[in-house]
């Protein structure tokens, strides 16, 4: 009866005033990458780290060494060890003094989780809790409190966030000194830090070693092979990777305790070191972004959201990969992919490069310069404007927009446009780098677009078909041909990109994508000024390759055979309807061909510099390209089928020099070549 009675009591003492676990319940919210390995933490409200550690999260040997140091039948008692409480009864009173506490892990669990002065009291105290804590949980989720709330000196707190300030590693994979020290540091915190008394640290793991040789858990040769070990003496930035991407997730989610990304940890890291191993350009408040996806899943595998996240100057904070940026000529894949898909062009189809007027709009060539007719190959690996402005008026650029919307890819119109118009062939829309790197990655699955997933878990979206297949295929074959800018080597060649310039010089864009991986590159200021040197083949597409190398080798491989619904022909074996695009062009009527550059009758002056002469600049106006120039009657090198040239002058004396453009029509001009320091 009076049994019957304690119990009763025990058990409304137990439910009236129940283990308080709020401190445990205060944890660190860690974003990990896909393999679970912190990419980045954020401390509690207290300010400690307090990362929340399972029996499965650490080596078994530091277990082992653990639970035979600290209470070795831990496994058998139920809170409270009688045996080991005798002895330290017995020893107190031998010695005047306590020798040893008598304490199991689990009253230490209980101490952890309400801390009191070390009193008779406070013993008894956390007597009753670890009874109530055994009668709660199982002997692995005793330890998980225990491993998670350890005191490791300073405001670290639990054996994860000590083996990563003091190994900077996971505790999944622990040396036997490794282990010992981390056994050793929870006995007196504060006197054992390692960042302040190292030696003491040593001392102390060392005798740890030594007890795991009395107990069996190593060996006496392991044992002493481990004290050799040096033991760290300072404390290491726990991982601070994707910092964006992490700060987005922890807001979206602030109660959730782990948040596990599709980031592979490794290539994060690499991919943060390329992006910061230098500033971009020469513009001091210039940043970087840039995204890696994988194809197959829709996942983003890494991403930087700036240069240098802790650079106040270059606005490091803000994620670029989220900014709406103009996207210049990025988005006139798209353009042609429509059109090939609506069986509007083929890639041979010819198309005029010359001035036009769209209604009013006149757009005009990075270079400034026309090109005449052209395959739709040619212009778009040469991201020629009037054609993809021509392109885009016969596809309409509100039905574009709508079809890029639909696919769930959201165009920034500017705040007094009441709708797509023209110029958004050309950059006059907002964009993100996450989009652009989804529309690629769609291109490369063959069309079938979806929204990046950044979570496990993520990803069920149903694609949406923007384009069929063969007409994604086209787009990737002609990509593949565009030239490479520096910093391209040759065995990535083949690689499908486009580039892109805003107006201004403000945003520089690089996207190259293989069937396996889509890699996308921007560059410019946060605060949208003009960056200088900002020019996406420059810059842009440089980083981006240098990202494409830290993938597998086979990351560029191509995207094979023509896929059914493509026509692989010349231009002459198309249908005549694809022969020639839109043939009643509102052309703007083409100007006289005169030479601009040097004016008939001129005197000119050729500098020297060492020795080696200036080139003189050739430059035609007007006329019909492509052109030819010649001088004295022989042609000089021409740059392609522009209306410009150089020649270098062989001698002091008159020159003769005309141009004739594609049809026929010439103009000449006779100049008087002076060099510098005499006559060659």
């Amino acid at each position: 009866m009076a049994a019957a009675l304690l119990l009763a009591v025990a058990a409304i003492a137990d439910r009236l005033a129940p283990p308080d676990v709020g401190r445990y319940r205060d944890r660190t919210q860690v974003v990990a990458d896909r393999d679970g390995e912190v990419l980045r933490a954020f401390v509690t409200d207290d300010g400690m780290w307090r990362l929340v550690t399972g029996v499965g999260d650490v080596d078994p040997l530091y277990l082992a060494m653990l639970i035979a140091y600290e209470d070795k039948r831990f496994r058998l008692h139920v809170g409270v060890d009688p045996i080991a409480l005798g002895r330290a009864t017995v020893q107190w009173i031998g010695a005047g003094h306590v020798v040893s506490g008598g304490s199991t892990l689990t009253m230490q669990v209980a101490r952890l989780l309400e801390p009191r002065p070390r009193t008779i009291a406070s013993k008894l105290i956390e007597m009753m809790r670890a009874a109530q804590l055994e009668a709660r949980l199982t002997k692995d989720q005793i330890l998980g409190l225990y491993l998670s709330l350890a005191p490791f000196g300073g405001n670290l707190e639990g054996v994860r966030a000590a083996s990563l300030a003091y190994f900077g590693k996971e505790p999944n994979h622990l040396s036997p000194a490794e282990a010992a020290l981390l056994v050793a540091l929870p006995q007196s915190p504060t006197k054992l830090r390692l960042d302040r008394f190292p030696e003491a640290a040593r001392i102390a793991r060392d005798h740890v070693l030594d007890r795991m040789v009395e107990a069996g858990v190593i060996v006496l040769a392991e044992a002493e092979r481990a004290k050799l070990a040096p033991v760290p003496d300072e404390r290491l930035d726990l991982p601070f990777l994707a910092p964006h991407l992490a700060e987005r997730l922890q807001a979206a989610t602030p109660q959730a305790e782990i948040i596990v990304t599709t980031i592979d940890g490794d290539l994060q890291r690499a991919a943060e070191r390329v992006i910061g191993l230098q500033p971009p350009v020469a513009d001091p408040a210039a940043s970087a972004a840039a995204i890696m996806v994988d194809n197959a899943t829709g996942c983003v595998i890494a991403e930087v959201g700036a240069f240098d996240y802790f650079d106040a100057f270059r606005q490091g904070m803000v994620d670029m990969t989220r900014a709406i940026r103009s996207p210049g000529s990025a988005l006139k894949p798209f353009i042609y992919a429509l059109a090939f898909d609506r069986r509007l062009i083929h890639p041979e189809t010819i198309i005029d490069d010359r001035p036009r007027r769209f209604r009013g709009y006149a757009p005009t060539n990075f270079d400034g310069l026309f090109h005449g007719d052209v395959s739709i190959r040619v212009a778009l690996q040469n991201s020629l404007n009037v054609p993809a402005v021509a392109v885009l008026d016969r596809l309409g650029p509100v039905r574009f927009s709508s079809e890029l919307q639909q696919s769930g890819i959201r165009l920034h119109l500017p705040g007094d446009a009441p709708a797509a118009s023209l110029p958004i062939a050309l950059g006059g829309v907002g964009v993100t780098l996450q989009d652009m790197a989804a529309l690629y990655a769609g291109l490369a699955r063959g069309g079938l677009m979806a929204p990046l997933c950044v979570q496990a878990g993520d990803g069920s979206v149903e694609p949406v078909r923007l384009v069929r297949t063969f007409a994604a295929w086209y787009v990737a074959d002609i990509l593949a041909g565009a030239a490479r800018p520096l910093g391209f080597l040759e065995t990535g060649s083949g690689l499908p990109f486009k580039t892109g310039t805003s107006n201004g010089y403000r945003d520089a864009w690089a996207i190259g994508f293989s069937p396996r991986y889509t890699v996308a590159v921007w560059v410019g200021r946060p605060d949208g000024g003009s960056c200088t040197g900002c020019i996406g083949i420059d810059v842009a597409a440089p980083l981006m390759r240098r990202l494409f190398d830290l993938l597998p080798p086979d990351a560029m491989a191509g995207f094979g055979p023509a896929p059914a619904g493509a026509v692989i022909a010349g231009n002459a074996d198309l249908p005549p309807i694809l022969r020639r695009f839109d043939r009643n062009l509102n052309v703007i009527p083409v100007a006289e061909l005169g030479i601009a550059f040097p004016p008939d009758g001129v005197r000119v002056r050729i500098e020297r510099h060492g020795d080696e002469l200036d080139t003189l600049p050739l430059r035609a106006d007007g006329g019909v390209p492509p052109f030819t120039w010649l001088v004295n009657g022989a042609p000089v090198p021409s740059f392609g089928r522009l209306s410009a040239g150089e020649w270098l002058p062989d001698g002091s004396g008159f020159a003769d020099i005309s141009v004739i453009d594609s049809r026929g029509e010439s103009a000449a001009a006779r100049i008087f070549v002076e060099l510098a320091n005499g006559a060659l």
